[in-house]
């Protein structure tokens, strides 16, 4: 049994990894930014850096990514590879996203580079679009309008369920059989936003439907919401990416790593069905 540290854990994929490690008998450190509530639980700020060292003592191994909210990703996730590195940490897994090795100059590409040049055994996986996010980034417009309101165009994306990726990274901390190498992870299908409305209006009963919005109108919507500007620009910048195509292609990775095949959006709809109503 390893004792696995998992920043982020009360997040929609670190949650999740949380339950999948337990089930493979693993002690999980639950790192989190509230107040520690207890043993299995540390107190952490990748921003400042508090509490990173002291978190990745007498650990085994350890999950981390960037919280949303910050554009500068390699800001955050530089300090907490460089502490692993001086805590001797026997692997880090690091989340990235899909596309993030494209570009050389790219926060989240050079966290990647950092992580590859430590000398630490390590994991880089690079998820797409999340399917968690209709039923929290983009719930508003769905249980308020029965919209889903994004500039996308009609473009397809192969969304990945967070469990999914949760049960990938669960493998890659508990395994030593992919040491050293990156993954890209998708869904099993790429569904333009009109398809995942039909599955969403077919599991929930709704008239739901997409409407596409302009870069602008995006922009205007997400600073309304208290994003941070960089990160609404950020945001933005990405979906244009999706629109462009650059969301559609679809990997193997969940089913070679996991032995599983990731679930289908249809399965997520109904899973999460009470999201909608």
């Amino acid at each position: 049994m390893s004792r696995i540290l998992v920043v982020g854990a009360h997040g929609t994929v670190g949650s999740s990894l949380v339950t999948a490690l337990r089930l493979r008998g693993q002690q999980v450190v639950r790192g989190t930014h509230r107040p520690a509530s207890g043993p299995e639980e540390a107190h952490l700020d990748l921003v400042s850096g508090d509490g990173v060292a002291a978190a990745l003592a007498g650990v085994d191994a350890a999950f981390v990514l960037s919280p949303p909210g910050h554009a500068d990703q390699h800001a955050l996730l530089g300090g907490f590879i460089d502490a692993a590195q001086a805590a001797g940490l026997g692997k880090l897994v690091l989340m990235s996203a899909m596309g993030a090795d494209a570009d050389p100059a790219a926060p989240l590409f050079r966290a990647e580079q950092q992580l590859q040049a430590s000398g630490l055994a390590w994991n880089v996986i690079r998820p797409n679009w999340f399917m968690q996010n209709f039923n929290t980034f983009w719930l508003h417009g769905i249980r308020e309008q029965g919209r889903i309101l994004l500039p996308t165009g009609s473009a397809r994306g192969s969304f990945i369920d967070a469990r999914d990726i949760a049960d990938v990274a669960a493998e890659l901390l508990v395994s030593d059989r992919q040491v050293g190498r990156a993954f890209d992870l998708t869904g099993p299908e790429a569904l333009d936003h009109d398809e995942v409305a039909v599955l969403l209006s077919r599991e929930t009963g709704r008239d739901i439907r997409y409407t596409e919005i302009t870069p602008e109108q995006m922009l205007a919507g997400l600073l309304a919401a208290g994003v941070p500007p960089d990160y609404a620009a950020f945001l933005n910048l990405i979906l244009g990416y999706f629109k462009q195509g650059y969301a559609e292609r679809i990997t193997d990775a969940v089913t070679a790593i996991t032995g599983q095949p990731p679930r289908r959006f249809a399965d997520y709809a109904r899973d999460f069905r009470q999201a909608w109503l």
